[in-house]
C-alpha cells in the first residue's frame, strides 16, 4: 500500500524531471534562436573520429585558462605526434612545450601531462582509468577534470562543475553555493541521474553564449520563469 508520503516523493521526483528537462530544452532553444553555438572543446574531442579517453583527459588539463577553440587545435596537434600514453610519456618537455605554448602556463602543463601519461602507461597499461577514485589519484586531476573524463570519454553519468555550471546553477536558484565543489554535491542531490551527462555540455555553451558573467542576455533567454536571478533583478 502506497502511503501519502510516498505519493509526495513520486510527484517531487516527477516535478524535478520536468523542471530540468524544461531548463535544458529552453537553453538549447534560446541558443539556436540567437546563433547556433559551436561545440565545446570536450564535445569536439568526444565526437572526433580519432578521439580517445587519453586525448580528453589531456585536453581537460590543457583547457585551464584558455579558449575552447585553442584547446581543440592544440590537442589535435599534440596527438598527431604522440598517439599513445607511452609515446607522450617518453616525450621531451621542451618538445611538448612548443606544441602547447598557446594554452598558457605551458611549462607547468607540459610537465604535468607527461607525468600523467607516464602513470597511465606504467600503472594502467596505457588505458585511462574509468572510476573517479582512480582518476583523482592522478597528479593535478581534481573533481572537475575527473568528472569531465567520465562524461566525455566514457559516457558515464557525472556532473563536472566549472565556472559556467557553478554560476548558472546559482543564478537559476537550483543551488545556493559558494564554490564549485559544493555545487556538484547539491546538483547530484537535486537533479535526476538521467540528466547528469547533459548538464556540463549545455550549461557551458549557455554560459559562453547567453548567460555570461557580465551582462547576461536575459532579454532573449527562454528560461526566465525558472530563473531566480531574473526574478530578483527585474521584480517590480
Amino acid at each position: 500500500m502506497i502511503i501519502y508520503t510516498d505519493i509526495i516523493l513520486v510527484w517531487s521526483i516527477i516535478g524535478q524531471l520536468d523542471k530540468i528537462s524544461r531548463i535544458l530544452n529552453g537553453m538549447l532553444k534560446t541558443m539556436n534562436s540567437v546563433k547556433p553555438p559551436r561545440m565545446t572543446a570536450l564535445r569536439e574531442l568526444h565526437e572526433a573520429e580519432n578521439g580517445s579517453p587519453l586525448s580528453i583527459l589531456i585536453g581537460t588539463i590543457l583547457s585551464a585558462r584558455t579558449r575552447d577553440e585553442n584547446t581543440s587545435a592544440v590537442v589535435k596537434k599534440l596527438f598527431s605526434r604522440y598517439k599513445t600514453a607511452r609515446a607522450l610519456a617518453s616525450a621531451k618537455p621542451v618538445d611538448v612545450e612548443k606544441i602547447i605554448k598557446s594554452t598558457g602556463f605551458y611549462r607547468v602543463k607540459a610537465r604535468r601531462i607527461i607525468e600523467v601519461a607516464s602513470i597511465i602507461n606504467s600503472k594502467y597499461s596505457g588505458k585511462v582509468p574509468q572510476t573517479i577514485d582512480k582518476l583523482l589519484e592522478l597528479p593535478g586531476v581534481g573533481r572537475k577534470t575527473a568528472n569531465c573524463v567520465l562524461v566525455y570519454a566514457f559516457d558515464k553519468p557525472a556532473i563536472p562543475v566549472d565556472t559556467h555550471v557553478h554560476r548558472i546553477s546559482n543564478r537559476l536558484g537550483l543551488v545556493q553555493t559558494k564554490i564549485p565543489e559544493e555545487t556538484e554535491i547539491e546538483l547530484m542531490k537535486k537533479i535526476p541521474r538521467e540528466h547528469w551527462i547533459r548538464i556540463n555540455d549545455i550549461f557551458v555553451m549557455y554560459g559562453q553564449n547567453i548567460c555570461k558573467p557580465i551582462s547576461p542576455m536575459c532579454a532573449v533567454c527562454q528560461i526566465k520563469k525558472d530563473c531566480s536571478y531574473y526574478r530578483t533583478k527585474f521584480s517590480s
